[in-house]
C-alpha cells in the first residue's frame, strides 16, 4: 500500500470541499477501496473519512418515498421495516450480497461505487483498460464465464458487481450528490452508471470530487417483489445472473438484471411483453457471448419463467 494523507470530515460540505485535492478519495466502510489499495490498483494520495458527516438516516420524503443517507449500512437498510414492507426487492438484494460481516460495514454509496470483480482487473500482471487505460483487455479472448454479454465494447467486457444497484434500478431510484463547490445534483440511477465504450475506467457520471449524499426512492410501487440470484456458490459470490422483479397487476411488470453488463441492465421495452420467453428475448437482443458465458442467455430465460410462475402462484 502506498503512503497517503488522511483527514476526518465533519460535514458533507467540508468533505466535498476536501475532495478538490489532487487524487483524493472518500472512505467509509472501505470494503472495496482498502482491498484495491493493498493491491495498488487504487493509490489515492489523500483519504477523506466521511463516517462522521451524518448521512446515516433513512427518512420519509414529502411524496411518500424514502431518502436513504449515503452512509446507511447495508445491514441496517435491509432490516428497516419500511424497506422490508414497501421495497422488499431492495432488502432481498442486499441480503443476497457479500457476507453479514461485510454488510455491517458496507454503505449505500459505497455499494453503488464498488468496482468490477473481473479477474483481469485484479491481476496487475495483465492488461486492463479499466485499471490502466489504453493497455488492452485481457478478458477478451480470456476467461469470460462471469463477464458481460450486453453493452460491451472492444475495450471492456467487465460486469458491475452490485446486487443493491440492480434493485435500485428496478425501483427508479435517484442519486443525490454534492460537489466541491457546494452545488448539488439529482441523478436518475438509469444515468448514474456508464457503459464502457472507449473509456471503461470512467464508471459513473460523477464529476471529479463529487460525493454521493443520499439515494431517494419514489413512492412504493406495490406488487410482488422478487430478487433471484444464480451464482457459482450459495454465499459470498457475485451473480452469474440476477433478476430484480416487481410484478404488478395488469402485467405492468418491471425487471432489472445483474451479471449481464457493465451497469445494472434494464430494457423497458421488454417489460411490455407478456410472456417470460418474450421478455427474455427482448432483454438479450444483440447479446455478444463467448462459449464460456453463453449459458447466461438460457439461464436468464429460465429465471424469468420461474419468476412469472411464482407471481402466478402468489396471485
Amino acid at each position: 500500500m502506498k503512503a497517503f494523507t488522511y483527514e476526518r470530515a465533519s460535514a458533507p460540505a467540508t468533505a466535498a470541499a476536501a475532495a478538490a485535492k489532487p487524487n483524493a478519495k472518500f472512505i467509509a466502510g472501505g470494503t472495496n477501496l482498502l482491498d484495491l489499495m493493498k493491491l495498488q490498483i487504487e493509490a489515492p494520495a489523500h483519504l477523506i473519512d466521511v463516517n462522521r458527516v451524518g448521512l446515516d438516516k433513512i427518512e420519509a420524503t414529502p411524496d411518500g418515498g424514502l431518502r436513504i443517507g449515503a452512509l446507511v449500512r447495508n445491514t441496517d437498510l435491509a432490516a428497516d421495516p419500511r424497506i422490508r414492507r414497501d421495497y422488499a426487492v431492495l432488502s432481498r438484494a442486499l441480503l443476497a450480497g457479500a457476507s453479514a460481516q461485510l454488510r455491517n460495514k458496507a454503505t449505500t454509496a459505497g455499494n453503488l461505487l464498488q468496482r468490477t470483480r473481473c479477474p483481469y482487473f485484479y491481476d496487475t500482471t495483465m492488461p486492463c483498460n479499466k485499471r490502466a487505460p489504453g493497455s488492452g483487455c485481457a478478458a477478451i479472448g480470456g476467461f469470460t464465464r462471469n463477464l458481460a454479454i450486453m453493452g460491451t465494447s472492444e475495450a471492456c467486457i467487465a460486469t458491475h458487481p452490485s446486487d443493491m444497484a440492480v434493485a435500485m434500478r428496478v425501483l427508479d431510484a435517484v442519486v443525490e450528490t454534492v460537489a466541491p463547490d457546494g452545488t448539488t445534483r439529482a441523478i436518475p440511477i438509469a444515468e448514474f452508471h456508464r457503459l464502457p465504450g472507449d473509456t471503461p475506467h470512467i464508471e459513473t457520471t460523477l464529476r471529479p470530487g463529487e460525493m454521493i449524499t443520499a439515494v431517494t426512492l419514489p413512492p412504493p410501487l406495490g406488487g410482488l417483489h422478487i430478487y433471484r440470484k444464480v451464482r457459482d456458490r450459495t454465499s459470498y459470490a457475485f451473480a452469474a445472473v440476477s433478476v430484480a422483479a416487481v410484478m404488478l397487476p395488469g402485467g405492468r411488470n418491471r425487471f432489472a438484471f445483474g451479471g449481464l453488463a457493465h451497469k445494472p441492465w434494464r430494457v423497458e421495452e421488454a417489460e411490455k411483453k407478456d410472456t417470460p420467453a418474450a421478455v427474455a428475448e427482448a432483454v438479450v437482443a444483440g447479446a455478444r457471448t463467448t462459449p464460456q458465458n453463453a449459458f447466461k442467455v438460457p439461464l436468464l430465460a429460465r429465471m424469468l419463467a420461474s419468476i412469472f410462475a411464482q407471481a402466478k402462484a402468489s396471485a
